[in-house]
This record gives C-alpha cells, sequence and structure tokens, in this order.
C-alpha cells in the first residue's frame, strides 16, 4: 500500500473515531433526557409531597414540591415557568434534535464507507497495472 493511501486510511479512521464519540454522546443524551422525562411522570399529582431532590453528585436534600409547575431553562440563562406536560414536549423535541444529529452522522459514516470502498478499488487498479 503507498504512503498516500495509507494516510487516507488513517484520516478516514480517525474520523470515524471522532463520529462514533459524536454519536455515543448523543445517545447518552438520549438516555438521560428519557430518564428526566419519566421522571417528570413520577411528579405529576405529587404536589406538597416530600421528595429528595439532588444537590450534587450523589448528594441529595429532602424537600417538598410547592407546585406543578417547573422552572425550565431555555438556553442562555433563560428560565420560564412550564408545565410537566410542556416540559416533556420540550424534552421530546430535544431528543428529537437529537436524533436528527445522530442520523445524519450516520450518514457522514455512510459516505466515509464509500470513499474508503473507492479508495481500495482505485488501489486495487493501480496495484494491477504495476504488476502488468
Amino acid at each position: 500500500m503507498d504512503e498516500e493511501l495509507q494516510e487516507r486510511f488513517q484520516n478516514y479512521e480517525r474520523e470515524i473515531r471522532q463520529i462514533q464519540e459524536q454519536m455515543n454522546a448523543i445517545d447518552q443524551a438520549i438516555v438521560d433526557m428519557g430518564k428526566v422525562s419519566f421522571g417528570l411522570d413520577e411528579l405529576k399529582g405529587k404536589k406538597d409531597a416530600e421528595i429528595f431532590a439532588p444537590v450534587g453528585r450523589g448528594i441529595f436534600i429532602p424537600a417538598k414540591i410547592l407546585s406543578d409547575e417547573l422552572t425550565v431553562d431555555i438556553g442562555e440563562g433563560n428560565f420560564v415557568k412550564k408545565t410537566i406536560p410542556e416540559t416533556k414536549a420540550v424534552i421530546k423535541e430535544q431528543m428529537d434534535k437529537l436524533r436528527a444529529m445522530r442520523n445524519d452522522l450516520e450518514s457522514e459514516l455512510e459516505k466515509i464507507s464509500a470513499e474508503i470502498t473507492k479508495a481500495m478499488e482505485e488501489s486495487k487498479i493501480k496495484s494491477s497495472e504495476k504488476n502488468d
């Protein structure tokens, strides 16, 4: 295998690893959002109930639910009041965007795979031409 082809394959390998890391991060974000959505279902109708609210990693404090409204960070330090169903809709929208991003990354992997196949075929042709 010539040096140029080897370099191309190393670049493909690097791109593939980066895309896989991004896909793993997206998958984890989708799982985490799913857990939050499920947790919101557990809060329905629990006004005045006591819960353990997370303060930090593995640290909780007893708290009382005062309202069915949630304060939701909508980005850039902006917070709005939302009901549980409204918040679940926001989470679903975010999950849909993440799934679309994941699909785009899968398309990128397919393109890279096609490029690898093409490079291998070109290499075979060059190799057979040298042997003739």
